[in-house]
């Protein structure tokens, strides 16, 4: 799994996060593709590139995105057809839930479609 946003301090810590709630459970790789190339806010195609080879097993790669930029970059490489890994699949889901949810779907042993669903089923879990 690849979590992307505008910030590499988001970014890795939601990563940090959903893995720590998994319980040290065994999981998908979760990486962290935040900011631009210089660091900076923003979104960078080449750090997505590579987050989400860094992570695939052939098992597929989900990857969830914060807002705009980050949603456009992940398209934009998925057309493109070869900077991601094949079955590489941009989830509709909140970050921060959605990737809560996908890693602990995946540490139940869950393929890449329940993955992704999980992660979108996150859009429902109500605060109040």
């Amino acid at each position: 799994m690849v979590l992307v946003s505008h910030s590499k301090e988001v970014a890795d810590s939601v990563a940090r996060l959903a893995v720590g709630l998994a319980a040290g459970q065994d999981s998908a790789p979760v990486e962290g593709a935040g900011g631009g190339p210089d660091g900076g806010m923003g979104t960078s195609a080449e750090l997505i590139s590579a987050a989400a080879h860094n992570v695939d097993s052939g098992a597929g790669v989900a990857v969830l995105v914060d807002l705009g930029s980050a949603v456009l970059t992940v398209k934009v490489l998925l057309a493109e057809g070869d900077e991601l890994p094949e079955n590489t699949r941009l989830v509709d889901a909140p970050l921060v839930e959605g990737a809560i949810a996908a890693v602990v779907a995946s540490a139940g042993g869950a393929d890449l479609d329940d993955v992704a669903a999980a992660a979108e089923e996150a859009y429902h879990f109500r605060k109040v």
